[in-house]
């Protein structure tokens, strides 16, 4: 190898040299590993005008120009170098065949930099050629990985390493390789530019949980101590495989909600958030969070996290559901409906859940309750007592809302069965009362006397009163017509006219009937009470001897007096011995309103008699009469 590498330029050189000037020809760079050795081919050409005393070479480090005095590499005059280079360095080639291939061993680092060569042909011709070789010294072996990896692409990675010393050879090999798909290592040799490197191809197909996996390349001279090695990560790069998000969710409105969307993939993706098919929000990341805040209904629906790169897309979705109390329910503007039509109720309302719509009217439940947010009421053939107001209540687990509609419902007047004429003090009263929606116009009419009486007739004493639906008109009649009573009553509006005869009652009659009925009730129990006073009062008289004590006792006991008027009758001696009390004067007669009893005495129960008056404090009245 080297022979030829030697032989090659010299050849080129000796073709041209018919032509050459000062030029000299050497690698524009070259590498080696710390600590071994490199190896930089060198030949040079001067004029052919020239006739050299003798050949001489320097090399210098870093610097072609003397008067700079660059360090010294090697001279071939004498041994004096650099400090940094004795005993390092040997010159290969023969300078008188213009060969000026030198040898560095034990390259350090430092030692890394430009090399120039400094031809010396005695008298003035010497010359230092501008042209260099850059040496680059090594601590670890180079990994070349291409650009872009790629997840299930076929992948090679390789290891280089210089071979430029020919006192050693280096080996290679591939480690921390576990895990990896049939890997395959190969080795290839490449020279460029007299410069020999060593390869190792590791091939295989990566995949995305390949992505930041560690990958070395061991260098190792046989004989020596000398080893190397380098490490790699590999930067894998893949689709977004695994997009995770939240559960779905139930929130309540007004809440703050955190939606969070997590991305495997390699590069960083870009996260956008949709709501339905509306952009929310974007961003590049792993991860990404959408805060929404103090939520709202509108804000309910599917969410979904798109993650994608340039290798390809991924997205996951789930349901946000926002609950709610009930809108208040949406229902008919009030209506006026003529009876026996037809009416329909609309109410419709938002809730989550759902809402129950229930319908009440005047606040009793008037439909089946329903869980929609749509409830029609159907009312067929309306009556007056349809009328009122109508409201529609929608409830959910989270409050209840409501909202009213008003039905008028307007009729022709009906008659109420309280129209009639009455007996007064004073005259006769007649009272015309019917329920009608517009309010209706009453008059009266007296067909035995051909008069018509409204509210234009002072005479008859008019009047007339409103109580919502229900109109009430009176007149007084100051005496009974002598061909007998006739009223007519006559309501009508724009719906119907209506005629009735008011017949006449005797209240008066009922009344005495219920005074006489309590008053019958009252002389019942009067008389009860004041048998159960005698036979007890007459027990304890047959109890009684003429002892002293009786003297010190009342006669008789305290009695409780009624209004007894008839038949009452009184033990005043023996059992045998009572008195009609019934038949009594005209004048006590008279005393209808006073309650009292009448008791007759022999002269000898005289004084007990009195006493027994005085001590009852609970009668109206007492007359006492002494035989």
């Amino acid at each position: 190898m080297w022979s030829l590498e030697f032989i090659l330029p010299v050849l080129l050189v000796i073709l041209k040299g018919s032509l050459a000037q000062w030029t000299v020809w050497m690698p524009k760079d070259i590498s080696t590993m710390r600590n071994s050795c490199v190896v930089i081919p060198c030949t040079f050409m001067y004029p052919s005008s020239v006739r050299p005393y003798g050949v001489h070479g320097i090399w210098y480090f870093g610097q072609p120009y003397p008067e700079l005095y660059p360090p010294v590499v090697f001279k071939s005059r004498t041994e004096i170098v650099h400090e940094s280079f004795k005993g390092r360095t040997k010159l290969l080639g023969d300078l008188k065949l213009r060969n000026c291939t030198l040898q560095i061993s034990n390259i350090g680092m430092e030692h890394s930099g430009k090399y120039y060569f400094r031809a010396d042909l005695g008298s003035s011709n010497v010359y230092t050629y501008p042209d260099f070789s850059e040496v680059k010294v090594l601590d670890q072996p180079i990994i070349n990985v291409p650009e872009e990896v790629v997840s299930d692409s076929p992948l090679d990675v390789t290891c280089y390493v210089p071979d430029n010393c020919p006192d050693m050879t280096p080996e290679m090999k591939w480690f921390n390789i576990e895990g990896l798909e049939n890997p395959e290592i190969s080795s290839d040799y490449v020279e460029d530019s007299n410069t020999a490197v060593m390869a190792a191809v590791l091939s295989f197909t990566p995949s995305y949980f390949h992505n930041g996996k560690v990958l070395g390349c061991k260098v190792h001279y046989p004989n020596t101590s000398l080893s190397y090695e380098r490490l790699i990560s590999l930067d894998v790069k893949y689709a977004p495989r695994e997009v995770e998000v939240n559960q779905s969710l139930e929130v309540m409105e007004g809440s703050t909600v955190y939606l969070s969307c997590t991305v495997d993939s390699n590069p960083a993706p870009r996260i956008t958030w949709l709501q339905e098919d509306t952009l929310v929000w974007e961003e590049t990341g792993q991860n990404s969070t959408l805060v929404l805040m103090e939520i709202q209904p509108s804000q309910e629906g599917l969410y979904t996290c798109i993650a994608d790169n340039d290798y390809g897309s991924r997205n996951q979705s789930f349901y946000l559901a926002v609950k709610f109390p009930p809108r208040e329910p949406s229902v008919n503007s009030s209506l006026t409906v003529l009876e026996g039509s037809s009416v329909v109720l609309h109410c419709s309302t938002e809730g989550n859940p759902v809402p129950t719509l229930t319908w009440f009217k005047d606040g009793a439940l008037i439909s089946n309750i329903v869980a929609s947010d749509l409830s029609i009421l159907e009312i067929p053939n309306i009556s007056y007592e349809g009328d009122g107001e109508y409201r529609c209540l929608a409830e959910n687990e989270h409050g209840r809302a409501s909202s009213s509609v008003n039905i008028t419902v307007e009729y022709a007047p009906v008659f109420l069965p309280e129209s009639k004429c009455t007996l007064i003090r004073d005259g006769i009263q007649c009272e015309c009362i019917a329920s009608a929606n517009p309010e209706p116009a009453i008059q009266f009419h007296l067909p035995d006397l051909n008069i018509t009486i409204n509210e234009t007739e002072s005479q008859f004493n008019y009047y007339s009163h409103t109580d919502g639906y229900m109109t009430t008109s009176m007149i007084k009649l100051k005496e009974k017509p002598s061909s007998g009573l006739h009223v007519l009553c006559t309501i009508s509006n724009m719906y119907g006219t209506e005629t009735v005869k008011l017949e006449l009652q005797q209240e008066k009659k009922f009344i005495l009937a219920v005074v006489i009925g309590a008053i019958g009730g009252v002389v019942v129990i009067a008389f009860i009470i004041a048998a159960v006073r005698y036979i007890s009062h007459s027990n304890q008289k047959e109890n009684v001897t003429g002892s002293a004590s009786f003297s010190q006792q009342p006669e008789n006991p305290p009695m409780l007096y009624s209004s007894v008027k008839h038949n009452l009758r009184k033990k005043v001696g023996d059992e045998s011995d009572y008195q009609n009390i019934g038949g009594l004067s005209e004048s006590d007669q008279r005393h209808d309103d006073v309650n009292y009893a009448s008791l007759d005495f022999s002269s000898s129960g005289r004084q007990a008699a009195e006493a027994s008056a005085q001590t009852d404090s609970g009668s109206d009245y007492t007359e006492i009469k002494t035989k």
